[in-house]
């Protein structure tokens, strides 16, 4: 059955003399020089890892679909964590199917041959001359070190033996869920999946520090734009599309929407419209991080003076938050629990707001309380990889109320959000938000900041600024 064309109402119609033309003439572009993706024996050994976990079933893992963004226009393709840490391929609709043998096979939509149909010049979605080049089922093969069949197999192959158990990561692909038998066991598989990415390997370490190591020359990049920024009546959205060009130029993209928080801004915690004027008296706070050509996505967080220079209240505030974070990096190591660095930071946090007088009681009936998160409401880091917040399908008693194990890699990012009407603030903290934020990777021994590259002491911040000045 042939599969209709992506095309849309106002393309021009196809002759028959036309489409005839189009069928011939063509070279051969068929690649000889395709050679092994750096992921692929890591892949296959996650294959052969989630292979013994469901022995003599049959796992499917969909890429995805494209999704529409405005009438025939589609968002970037990105393909699900899980399939991508499966295969290291990235091009929709693929589908991974692991046999109750072991053996793997991806379904892929091959580059669409020019000597029959018209897709190659007509589909808008998937056509060469539209989207680009695929590669044939043998450049596939070669690339991604697996057997490879066409996506229009799919349906034979998963009616095959539908006595056995077959269980499918469901919500990813529509068309696979219509086709695939459901089983029992869809919910374990998605939990599975999202488990065995916890402790990274070698090569994961590897991507995530080349994404942490380009975040922070776009870092850079943001503070020497300052100038112009300031400038501008959206220097929020300059500064956006600096850090933005860094993570196009040395990645795939940014790893989450960028939080570019000015003044008051930064009390939101998830403030994307990045819409607001910059005023030098105000602090900025930066959350960004350049997603690798494989997905690994660093998350580094800096508050900075768009001054250069901390005012008093600004530095007391920022030194709390330094401090606290202080603590919370100290109790990384394997065998510690994954609740004990936010714990530690929100103590110090505590501690210092107490000082101030904003707080009343002891240390510990404050912490009972939680009366301390009228100023630090969220949790002070979170697991990081290919997403950003990555492996949110686990089972809290592995993550959350879990342990720490070398090969964990972490955010750490406490921080302060003085609302600008809160009228249990003094005047001068009203409107500020703090938030110091590094990624870790947890060793035999404690834990490497992968983030160092950028200071993190209000001292070494302006410095930071005035050199780059």
């Amino acid at each position: 059955m042939t599969e209709p064309l992506n095309i849309g109402s106002h393309d021009l119609p196809v002759t028959d003399e036309l489409a005839a033309f189009m069928r011939t003439g063509w070279a051969d572009t068929r690649r000889t020089d395709v050679t092994a993706l750096p992921i692929a024996p890591w892949a296959a050994k996650r294959r052969a890892a989630l292979a013994s976990r469901f022995p003599g079933e049959r796992l499917v893992i969909p890429a995805g679909t494209l999704k529409v963004r405005s009438n025939d226009a589609d968002f970037r393709f990105r393909p699900h964590s899980a399939y991508a840490y499966l295969t290291g391929a990235g091009e929709p609709d693929d589908v991974l199917v692991i046999e109750p043998s072991g053996e793997s096979v991806l379904y892929l939509r091959p580059r669409s041959p020019r000597a029959e149909g018209q897709e190659f010049y007509r589909d808008r979605r998937y056509g060469e001359f539209w989207a680009g080049r695929r590669p044939d089922l043998a450049e596939a093969a070669e690339l991604y070190q697996v057997e490879c069949a066409h996506i229009r197999d799919l349906d034979l192959d998963l009616g095959r033996d539908l006595d056995r158990p077959a269980r499918v990561l469901r919500g990813v692909d529509p068309s696979v869920d219509a086709r695939a038998p459901r089983g029992g066991g869809d919910a374990e598989l998605e939990t599975f999946l999202s488990e065995m990415r916890l402790v990274k390997d070698e090569w994961e370490l590897g991507e995530l520090q080349h994404a942490v190591d380009a975040t922070a020359r776009g870092f850079e990049d943001v503070v020497r734009a300052l100038p112009q920024a300031l400038a501008h009546p959206r220097g929020e959205r300059y500064l956006e599309g600096v850090f933005g060009l860094r993570a196009r130029l040395e990645g795939n993209a940014i790893g989450y929407e960028s939080i570019v928080a000015s003044g008051a801004h930064a009390c939101v915690l998830h403030w994307i419209r990045n819409d607001g004027r910059l005023d030098r008296n105000d602090l900025l706070l930066l959350d960004a991080g350049v997603e690798s050509d494989t997905l690994y996505t660093a998350d580094v967080t800096r508050t900075f003076p768009l001054s250069g220079r901390f005012t008093p209240a600004q530095r007391q505030a920022y030194e709390l938050v330094y401090e606290a974070q202080s603590a919370a990096i100290a109790t990384l190591r394997p065998g510690a629990r994954f609740r004990e660095f936010h714990l530690a930071a929100m103590r110090v946090i505590t501690e210092g707001l107490r000082d101030w007088g904003l707080l009343k009681g002891s240390t510990d009936e404050l912490m009972e309380t939680g009366l301390y998160r009228r100023y630090t409401l969220c949790s002070s880091g979170h697991m990081l990889g290919l997403d950003v917040h990555d492996c949110a399908r686990a089972r809290s008693e592995v993550y959350l109320d879990g342990v720490l194990e070398e090969g964990h890699v972490l955010t750490v990012e406490p921080g302060l959000y003085f609302q600008p009407d809160d009228l249990t603030l003094p005047e001068e903290l009203r409107g500020m938000g703090i938030r110091i934020e590094d990624d870790l990777t947890v060793t035999a021994d404690g834990a490497v900041l992968m983030s160092a590259a950028l200071p993190r002491h209000p001292d070494e911040i302006e410095s930071w600024m005035s050199g780059l000045a």
